[in-house]
């Protein structure tokens, strides 16, 4: 028997019920007509996904099962696989595992709901609090359409080591696994997911319909790349990464496996009064669509940037441009999220400024076509000076005076955010948020951070990654060879207060991302000791500043803020 499926790689709205709606709807619409026996949503569908304590609002999960009744009606031809929240009472008759809140997927035909799933294996790490608020379910279900059977899952559940698919393919004797997804991106996700896969298709010969969500929420990113493989453990296709894709695939099955009863593990669901469509030909499979890693990275940016704006209902925004690197990645960046006309760029000069630095800003903002306008600080960081000068009398120059600059900037910014309703951006990157080397209120300020979670040293290699893109120096040569500066006090250098990047950013990695310790990197033999111990000592007493930095895109496994959660007062020297 062949079977169609349709899968939606889909960009949802946390909380926008009518707009998932609609989408959902319109994809059904289109399985209707493409004659479509199985269509599948990714998980959450209905809320969008985190939708985080919105979970803990009563009227919020009526409005999702609302939706839910509504989706039902449009069902009328097909099979749709769809996540929702479900709350469970004490009279439901559809699979009731005791009463409480569920991650959980609904399989609808011929207008009603015929099952739900209750996702099993709950996440409670990095970015997932799942357990915070849901209840595990503990039925496997197995889905029989005329002798043909498929296991369902939701995204954890196929991660573990026990994972419901092998109880599904070993009693249930399945075909095929559906597995819906709200999976986010990090670097290096892509390899992991088909790594597991190829496991599980080929340990269970069963084929793989695995299916993820796309779009950002507030700084998560999740980046499709949908997939399906076949019962030997091979891709046979692939969405795109970072934009909405379908999958459209027709697949031949022969009923007949035997179905060994474990009532005790197994729920078998027959819908026995569907009826397939005829296919007259199978899909000739196309090479899986992958993106090289800076690009994959530049692409998170992008959308992690655009949904943001767009989802809070901003038009423009504004940042300032020193002339430096990450201001300009991140000009470039949001020039490409939402087009050169709604990004304004303000460069503040102080005394300390450079000429290079504004001939660098102007380059850039020809370049890019954006907006730029000069707005000196320098009167105004005088009068700073003097009305501090009989409280700071004789004392030297130091941090003070460099950061009064960078806040009377912040302040600039944040001018025009009020009075025009532009967003901030700030262009701080990960190297500098993790060692505090920035200013509360100041560079600091300000409503999203593009590059929070972007070490340095991939900060120029996308800046040559984006100028290969262009076919010339789009981010001008001059601003990536030069030394990197502040330019707060004269002839300054991060050099000054921090090691050499490629050095920094090892450490920085071993550190965040491998949670090693201090004698785990000099076990290493490859940094100075009083180096290590320096850095480990930036980013243990900057947590304080890290907490009131703005949310910005995760692209790493472990990112400042959700991911890395460190107490800020603590006695406790990580070393």
């Amino acid at each position: 028997m062949k079977l169609k499926f349709k899968l939606a790689q889909i960009n949802l709205f946390v909380g926008n019920f009518e707009y998932n709606l609609n989408k959902i709807n319109g994809i059904l619409k289109k399985a209707d007509q493409d004659k479509t026996d199985i269509v599948i949503f990714p998980e959450m569908a209905i809320t969008g996904y985190p939708p985080d304590d919105l979970l803990y609002k009563k009227r919020f999960i009526e409005n999702n099962l609302d939706i839910l009744k509504k989706i039902s009606t449009h069902c009328t031809k097909c099979i749709c696989i769809i996540g929702f929240v479900n709350f469970v009472d004490r009279g439901s008759k559809i699979n009731n595992e005791g009463s409480g809140l569920y991650n959980s997927a609904a399989v609808i035909a011929n207008k009603k709901i015929q099952y739900i799933y209750n996702k099993i294996n709950l996440p409670n790490y990095n970015i997932f609090d799942e357990k915070r608020y849901f209840k595990p379910g503990k039925r496997i279900p197995v889905i029989d359409i005329k002798g043909i059977r498929f296991g369902l899952g939701i995204c954890e559940d196929i991660w573990v080591d026990n994972s419901p698919v092998y109880d599904q393919a070993e009693h249930g004797r399945t075909d095929f696994i559906i597995n819906i997804n709200a999976s986010p991106y990090y670097i290096n996700k892509r390899k992991e997911r088909t790594s597991l896969l190829n496991k599980i298709s080929s340990k269970t010969n069963n084929y793989i319909f695995y299916l993820n969500v796309v779009g950002a929420q507030d700084g998560i990113v999740f980046d499709g790349n949908s997939m399906v493989f076949n019962n030997k453990g091979e891709m046979i296709l692939g969405a795109a990464q970072f934009k909405e894709d379908i999958i459209d695939i027709v697949l031949d099955f022969k009923a007949g496996k035997t179905f060994k009863s474990d009532p005790k593990k197994i729920d078998l669901i027959k819908i026995s009064n569907f009826i397939p469509s005829q296919h007259s030909s199978e899909k000739n499979f196309d090479d899986p669509f992958f993106l090289p890693e800076k690009e994959e990275v530049y692409n998170a940016l992008i959308l992690g940037t655009k949904d943001y704006i767009i989802k809070n209902n901003f038009k423009k925004v504004i940042l300032g441009l020193s002339g430096g690197i990450d201001s300009a990645m991140t000009a470039a960046i949001a020039v490409d999220a939402i087009g050169q006309s709604n990004v304004i760029s303000l460069f503040m000069p102080s005394r300390y400024s450079s000429e290079s630095s504004f001939r660098d800003a102007q380059k850039l903002s020809k370049n890019l076509k954006i907006e730029l306008i000069s707005l000196p600080i320098e009167k105004i960081y005088d009068t700073y000076l003097k009305e501090f000068k009989p409280f700071f009398k004789d004392k030297a120059f130091d941090s003070t005076e460099e950061n009064i600059q960078a806040r009377i900037r912040g302040n600039m910014l944040m001018a025009f955010s009020n009075k025009f309703g532009y967003l901030v951006l700030t262009t701080g990157n990960k190297s500098e948020m993790s060692t505090g080397y920035a200013t509360l209120y100041g560079d600091m300020a300000g409503g999203y951070a593009v590059l929070k979670d972007v070490y340095k040293t991939l900060v120029y290699d996308l800046a040559r990654y984006r100028n290969a893109k262009a076919g010339y120096d789009l981010i001008p040569d001059s601003i990536i060879s030069k030394a990197p500066s502040a330019e707060l006090k004269e002839d300054q250098k991060d050099t000054d207060s921090l090691p050499p990047y490629d050095t920094l950013d090892q450490i920085l990695i071993l550190y965040i991302e491998e949670h090693c310790s201090y004698k785990d990197i000099m076990a290493l033999k490859r940094f100075n000791k009083n180096i290590v111990s320096k850095v480990i000592n930036l980013v243990d007493k900057s947590e304080y500043k890290r907490r009131q930095s703005p949310p910005g895109i995760k692209i790493t496994k472990c990112s400042l803020g959700r991911d890395r959660r460190m107490p800020i007062t603590s006695g406790y020297i990580l070393k």
